[in-house]
Formats: C-alpha cells, sequence, structure tokens
C-alpha cells in the first residue's frame, strides 16, 4: 500500500505525517507544511481534543526491541500526564540514557507521545525545539482542564 504525506497545523509549527491506512510511518515538527492529508486522530488532537494516539499502528512497536518496549512504556503514559526517563527504564528493563536515545530517535512523535517523558529535575529534551515540547504539555493541560468543566 501507498505511504501518503500531510501536515495539519500546530500552533506556529506543522506536523507532518507520513502514512498509510492506520499506520502511521514518520511524524515530524517543521516551519512549513506539505500538501496532502493526516489521520483525522492527528488532526484533532492538534486542534487540542484529547484524543488517545495510541490506537494508531507504527512500526516502530511491532519487534521486540529495547526501543519497542521503550515506545510501548511511554505509549502508557496518559493524556495530561508526565513520566520520568528513570520510571521508563523501569518499566522497559533498561536505563535512563537508553530511554533519552530512544526518545531521540522516536520516528513517530505524538504517536509515541515523548514529549511527556521528562528529566527527574527538569523539563529534559526534545528531538524538535524544546518549546514544541513545553506547547504539547501545555495544550494537553488545557485539554484536561477543558474536559472537567
Amino acid at each position: 500500500m501507498e505511504i501518503i504525506g500531510g501536515s495539519c497545523r500546530l500552533g506556529l509549527w506543522f506536523v507532518q505525517v507520513w502514512w498509510n491506512d492506520k499506520t502511521v510511518h514518520q511524524v515530524r515538527f517543521a516551519r512549513t507544511g506539505i500538501p496532502g492529508r493526516v489521520p483525522e486522530m492527528i488532526r484533532q488532537y492538534c486542534a487540542g481534543y484529547r484524543v488517545n494516539l495510541s490506537q494508531l499502528n507504527t512500526p516502530a512497536i511491532q519487534e521486540d526491541t529495547v526501543y519497542s518496549r521503550i515506545y510501548l512504556a511511554v505509549q502508557q503514559v496518559p493524556y495530561g500526564s508526565t513520566s520520568t526517563y528513570g520510571e521508563i527504564a523501569t518499566r522497559a528493563g533498561t536505563s535512563p540514557r537508553v530511554v533519552g536515545q530512544a526518545m531521540a530517535r522516536n520516528p513517530v512523535p505524538l504517536v509515541i507521545p515523548c514529549h511527556r517523558i521528562v528529566a527527574a529535575d527538569g523539563i529534559g529534551g526534545f528531538s524538535s525545539p524544546v518549546e514544541i515540547k513545553e506547547a504539547l504539555l501545555a495544550m494537553e493541560k488545557k485539554g484536561l482542564r477543558k474536559a472537567e468543566k
């Protein structure tokens, strides 16, 4: 099946997505958009709606590797919540440094919500500009507050 690409807005950024059917192959953040469709769940998420993107498939979790175990643990962190690199390392049976490496190489941010993984003493890094991580966390907290009303 053919992989298609498209983008949607996320504040001042665009979320570029390469996908087919319900399988997302790559997600990245960019200053420019690309024409094409994006899975509706990702579009809804970027519009600020509370959406569970772990329902989307990705090759990143289909093999039994250390990274796939880390990615599966990261997918369990609920919308609007955070977990530390150390907590994910414990769940995946590895070290916090390896978790950081997996987050930096995450091919599908948002589907594997690496923005929810923070350092024990601060926000931690992000494969894209850290401002995007901060914006995503703020958007999710705002979405939780809206849902509580």
